[in-house]
C-alpha cells in the first residue's frame, strides 16, 4: 500500500509535535506574535497611527507569552488575549485579522480542548468585548457601526467553529478507536473461550472413548485368565470379544483425532458418523464379554432425536456402564429409557451393596463429564449412591438440545 508524499509529511509532522510540543508553540506563537505586530503597524489611508506603540508592543507581547498556557490552562489564555486586545483595540489600533491572530489561535486552542458550555461563555464573552471595543474605537470613525463590528464578529467565530470541529473529529477518532480495541478483544476472548470450549468437548471424547474400551478390556482380559484352565471355550470367546473391543476402541480414537486433523479441502476424507443409541446393541454385547449382564427397558413411544442429543445420552450411557464395570461390586446393570413428552430419561443403575461412603465414580471425571454433557444440550444430570445399594445415574435430556447448547455438540466421533 502507497502513501502519497503529503500524507508522509503530515505524519511526520504530526510525530515531531508529539516528540517537540515546546518547540512547536514556539513556532507557533512566534508567527503570532510578528502577525500581530504586522497588525499593528497597520492603517487606514491618510489616518494617523497611534503614538504609542511600546504600550501595544507590551500587550502583545504579553498575550502572545500567555499563548504558551494553552495546553494546560485554556481558560486563562483567551481572558489575558481578550484583555489584551481589548486596550490594543481601544487606543486606537485599525482592528484587522492580523491583529487579532493571537486570540483567535487562543480561541481555537480553547475549543478543542474545553467542552461545549466553557466555549459558548468564553467564547461570546471575549467576542462581545472585542466587538464593543470596535464599536467605541476611533480607528474606523468613516465606517458605518454595522461595518466595524460585523468584520470582528465573524473573524472570532471562525476559530470557534474550527476548534469545535476538531474537536468533535478527535473524539469520533478516539469512540472509533475504543471501538475497534473493543471489538478487538471481545474476538480474542471469544476466540480463547471457544478454544477452551473445544479443548473440554475433546478431553470428554477422549475420555469416554478411551476409558470405556479400556475398562472392558481389562474386564475381558481378567475374565478370560480366570477362566483360561477351567473353560478354554467361553475363555477363546471372551479373547475373541478382546479383540473387538480393541478394535472398536482403535476406530473411535481415530475418527476423534481424525476430527482434529480434518480440514475443508474437497478431497479429504468425510468423518465417520457420530455414535448415538442404534449402537446400544454393540454396548451391551461388549458389556456382556465383560461380565456384566445389562437389561435395557423402554417406556413410552421412542422418538426421533436429533445427532447432539443422541451423542450425549449414548456417551452417558456409555460412561455410566464403564463405571460399573470399573467400580461396581456387581455383575448386573440395568438402563432404562422413558420418553416423556419433550424429554427423554435415562436411568443408569446396578445392584452393588449398600454403602455409605462415596464411591470412586464421584470423585473422577466420568461423572464430571457426564455432567457437561448433559448441561451443554440443555439436560440434567444426578448421580449418587441408592439407599437399597448400589449407583445410579439419572438424567433428563431434552429432544431438541436448546439453543446455547448446540455449540457444545456439534460433530464429534
Amino acid at each position: 500500500m502507497t502513501t502519497s508524499p503529503e500524507r508522509r509529511y503530515t505524519d511526520r509532522l504530526a510525530e515531531f509535535a508529539d516528540r517537540s510540543p515546546f518547540l512547536v508553540d514556539l513556532a507557533v506563537i512566534a508567527a503570532l506574535m510578528g502577525s500581530a505586530t504586522l497588525g499593528a503597524s497597520l492603517t487606514l489611508p491618510n489616518a494617523d497611527p497611534p503614538g504609542d506603540d511600546r504600550a501595544a508592543a507590551l500587550l502583545l507581547g504579553v498575550s502572545c507569552l500567555a499563548l504558551f498556557l494553552h495546553r494546560t490552562h485554556p481558560r486563562v489564555t483567551v481572558v489575558v488575549n481578550a484583555v489584551c486586545a481589548t486596550i490594543v483595540i481601544a487606543q486606537g489600533y485599525l482592528l484587522t485579522p492580523l491583529l487579532l491572530a493571537p486570540v483567535m489561535a487562543s480561541l481555537y486552542w480553547l475549543a478543542t480542548r474545553t467542552e461545549r458550555e466553557t466555549v459558548r461563555s468564553y467564547g461570546f464573552a471575549t467576542m462581545a468585548a472585542l466587538t464593543i471595543a470596535a464599536a467605541v474605537s476611533d480607528s474606523m470613525d468613516h465606517l458605518s457601526l454595522l461595518l466595524r463590528t460585523i468584520g470582528p464578529f465573524f473573524w472570532l467565530l471562525l476559530p470557534l467553529a474550527a476548534g469545535t470541529m476538531t474537536r468533535l473529529r478527535r473524539a469520533y477518532l478516539e469512540a472509533t478507536q475504543a471501538r475497534a480495541e473493543h471489538a478487538e478483544r471481545t474476538r480474542e476472548e471469544e476466540a480463547r473461550l471457544r478454544v477452551t470450549e473445544e479443548r473440554m468437548r475433546i478431553a470428554r471424547e477422549l475420555h469416554d472413548v478411551v476409558a470405556h474400551h479400556l475398562a472392558l478390556a481389562n474386564a475381558q482380559a481378567g475374565t478370560a485368565e480366570h477362566l483360561a484352565l477351567v473353560n478354554p471355550p467361553q475363555t477363546k470367546q471372551i479373547l475373541h470379544d478382546l479383540t473387538g473391543t480393541t478394535s472398536s476402541a482403535l476406530r473411535e480414537l481415530k475418527a476423534t483425532l481424525g476430527l482434529l486433523r480434518q480440514t475443508d479441502d474437497e478431497g479429504s476424507a468425510p468423518p465417520e458418523p457420530a455414535p448415538g443409541l442404534a449402537r446400544l446393541p454393540e454396548l451391551v454385547s461388549s458389556c456382556a464379554s465383560a461380565g456384566i449382564t445389562v437389561t435395557v427397558a423402554t417406556e413410552g413411544e421412542p422418538q426421533a432425536l436429533s445427532p447432539g442429543v443422541d451423542l450425549t445420552a449414548f456417551r452417558i450411557v456409555q460412561e455410566a456402564l464403564t463405571n460399573v464395570t470399573k467400580h461396581a461390586a456387581t455383575q448386573t446393570a440395568h438402563v432404562r429409557f422413558v420418553y416423556s413428552g419433550t424429554r427423554l430419561l435415562i436411568t443408569v443403575t446396578d445392584e452393588g451393596p449398600p454403602t455409605a461412603a462415596v464411591p470412586e465414580p464421584v470423585k473422577g471425571f466420568g461423572v464430571m463429564g457426564m455432567r457437561e454433557r448433559a448441561h451443554s444440550i440443555g439436560g440434567e444430570l444426578r448421580a449418587g449412591p441408592r439407599p437399597e445399594g448400589g449407583f445410579e445415574v439419572s438424567t433428563a435430556l431434552p429432544l431438541q438440545p436448546s439453543v446455547s447448547g448446540q455449540a457444545g455438540v456439534q460433530g464429534t466421533g
